[in-house]
């Protein structure tokens, strides 16, 4: 995998790479507004995740997703730490948990 300096670097090398989808996270799925679609836990998978940790504060960690869907979807979902946790199935926390 590569490494990157900033969020931004990273969204910039991933869309050029194919990741050019932007998906959001909800309690059960994620979605693609621009495609009017939702995608189950089962129907994709995290192909690469980035780490990025502030140096002023702790509330400006965050974590990208470059996302795969079984019908060939790619995109990225921005996540700060921990802001989801509550609120997620938890098929959806498992499924964010990124193995190497």
């Amino acid at each position: 995998m590569k490494t990157y300096d900033t969020l931004s670097e990273a969204l910039t090398d991933l869309e050029k790479r194919g990741f050019t989808h932007d998906f959001n996270v909800h309690a059960t799925h994620l979605e693609c507004k621009k495609r009017n679609e939702i995608y189950k836990p089962e129907t994709f998978t995290i192909v690469e995740m980035y780490r990025f940790e502030g140096m002023s504060s702790a509330d400006d960690n965050s974590v990208v997703y470059a996302i795969e869907t079984n019908t060939g979807v790619k995109g990225t979902l921005v996540d700060a730490y921990g802001v989801y946790a509550d609120s997620l199935s938890s098929e959806m926390i498992e499924k964010l948990h990124f193995k190497r």
